[in-house]
């Protein structure tokens, strides 16, 4: 029985044999959508066009290699993502090691078996497919990130650069390049809760008075809550930095009055990486402050609100910082 789900994902063929390309043909066509190439050349005009899931490459062909192919194509922005397999008959360890090299994901040796063509193909579209899902989840979360910012009167810029500075920040500190990537994309989701809060006191022109101010206060917690239980780590993070991001050093922040180091790295990083960035960008109700008048700000509250390891680490990395700031401008 053909499945529906299996036959949306598209597969290039790429072999100068026309049995060979029959025989796959004949192994994969029930379940995917096909395309086929005779030459290296065809293969990355197509790939570029068509930009299929998943490419079966031959090795030994006329014209360009396979390996020629493949450099090719993981050299292109648009195509240096899609999932190569070399269908070849070279079975020597140093072929197999130079098709690794030049960038594919697994090898299948000629004369093929169906069963291990099918499972193989299987195997590296689920890749695909759960790529596809973490993508579409961290763009939903930058999104609702966003969403926040502009009910905040800030510009979606502001999620951008927060996010890169945390990023920086996270590698110098120490933590290793998976944690700092969570980092960024669970950045964005900060200020979540401020969709809690009503507009009369989110777009409220002048001052917040107490009562307003303790309920504007609340907007973590309500962050948290919308996140919710969930075992997605991503999400948990995101919570964490919602409801942590207004801790202070000292314990003088908000909303549970957390000290030092029990306040988690991962608040204490965005914390600072926000209020940089509040601070060096216009506002309605302000003007950017200098850099200069920004980072003495910053070094006056070593101790105080922020971590001052983290202090040291953003002077540090400062030339980062502003790169990622010239590049993420408000529009």
């Amino acid at each position: 029985m053909r499945n529906e789900k299996e036959h949306q994902y598209k597969v290039l063929i790429v072999d100068d044999e026309p049995t060979n390309l029959r025989v796959l043909k004949q192994i994969l066509q029930e379940r995917y959508r096909l395309s086929f190439a005779k030459n290296g050349e065809d293969a990355i005009n197509f790939a570029e066009k068509d930009l299929p899931d998943l490419i079966l490459l031959d090795v030994m062909m006329p014209g360009m290699t396979g390996f020629e192919v493949c450099s090719k194509l993981k050299s292109l922005d648009k195509t240096k993502s899609i999932p190569i397999i070399f269908v070849t008959a070279l079975n020597d360890d140093t072929d197999e090691t130079k098709g690794f090299e030049v960038g594919a994901v697994d090898y299948i040796t000629k004369p093929v078996s169906p069963a291990v063509v099918r499972a193989r193909v299987k195997t590296h579209l689920s890749l695909v497919h759960a790529e596809e899902l973490r993508r579409t989840r961290l763009q939903i979360i930058q999104r609702l990130g966003r969403a926040a910012e502009y009910k905040d009167n800030e510009t979606g810029m502001h999620v951008m650069r927060m996010s890169h500075y945390s990023q920086v920040i996270a590698l110098s500190y120490g933590l290793s390049k998976a944690h700092s990537e969570n980092i960024l994309n669970a950045a964005p989701m900060h200020d979540i809760g401020k969709i809690g809060i009503a507009d009369s006191i989110m777009l409220k022109p002048g001052k917040l008075t107490d009562e307003e101010f303790s309920i504007m206060k609340t907007h973590p917690q309500i962050g948290a809550e919308i996140l919710g239980e969930t075992d997605s780590e991503l999400l948990c993070l995101a919570k964490v930095v919602s409801l942590t991001h207004h801790e202070k050093w000292d314990g003088t922040g908000y909303p549970n009055q957390l000290k030092g180091e029990a306040i988690p790295i991962e608040g204490r990083i965005v914390a600072l990486a926000d209020v940089f960035d509040a601070l060096t960008s216009k506002r309605p109700y302000k003007e950017a402050w200098s850099v200069e008048k920004t980072m003495d700000y910053i070094r006056s509250q070593s101790g105080k609100h922020f971590d001052p390891e983290l202090v040291i680490v953003i002077e540090n990395e400062l030339d980062k910082i502003l790169s990622i700031k010239e590049k993420w401008l408000d529009e």
